[in-house]
């Protein structure tokens, strides 16, 4: 039986067709689009832009520091109910005040993600990730936006890091799959898929993964 040929798409509509992915791709991989998942208040390539290796000390005052979490607090309970505008507003109220506030950096990161704005997001993504290295939600913001850019090459890189910093990342490790399945590599992306699957044994998403990459 002749199998049909795949559509033919314009480059519009293969550019809404990426953008629709990711968010669906973020959602299986529970990344929160309009908000945080998890709690950020214990938080301290070529295009990228150059993260922050430290936090200076001495140029904020300790008041503009307080008044910044309190901002960015209020953004994380907005966000967490949908209120991605008020959020965005808080989230930029905190960093105007301290730009070194990673629990802003990453909500405004993924909110801009949502609106599919991933060049924002990976600026943002980058900047917490310079100040929180060994965090994964960064670096697995940062490679999501890099997959809806087509960039899996750079997703992959993210990723790699993402699943030293904790091996225990059922959704950095599912994401590292289809990274490597784009750029076929289909022995990573089958062992990437199956430790997903050991630690979420419901991921449908890398189970999917794992049947297309013959593991």
């Amino acid at each position: 039986m002749a199998v049909p040929a795949p559509p033919r798409w314009s480059g519009a509509c293969r550019l809404r067709h990426r953008a629709a992915s990711v968010v669906l791709f973020a959602v299986v991989l529970g990344l929160p689009l309009g908000g945080c998942s998890f709690d950020l208040g214990s938080w301290g390539a070529d295009q990228k832009p150059k993260p922050v290796a430290e936090k200076p000390t001495g140029t904020i005052s300790p008041q503009n520091v307080s008044d910044a979490k309190d901002h960015a607090t209020r953004g994380q309970v907005l966000a967490r109910s949908g209120k991605t505008d008020e959020a965005l507003a808080e989230y930029d109220a905190a960093l105007a005040l301290d730009p070194y506030n990673t629990q802003a950096l990453y909500g405004r990161g993924l909110i801009y993600q949502g609106q599919n704005q991933q060049q924002q997001a990976i600026e943002d993504f980058t900047a917490a990730n310079g100040l929180t290295p060994q965090k994964v939600e960064p670096l697995l913001g940062r490679a999501t936006s890099y997959l809806a850019m087509d960039k899996a090459k750079e997703a992959a890189v993210d990723l790699d890091e993402a699943v030293q910093a904790d091996p225990n990342s059922a959704p950095a490790w599912s994401a590292r799959g289809q990274a490597y399945e784009r750029l076929g590599d289909k022995a990573k992306a089958a062992a990437s898929y199956g430790r997903a699957i050991a630690l979420r044994p419901k991921d449908e998403a890398a189970r999917s993964g794992l049947a297309r990459t013959g593991g």
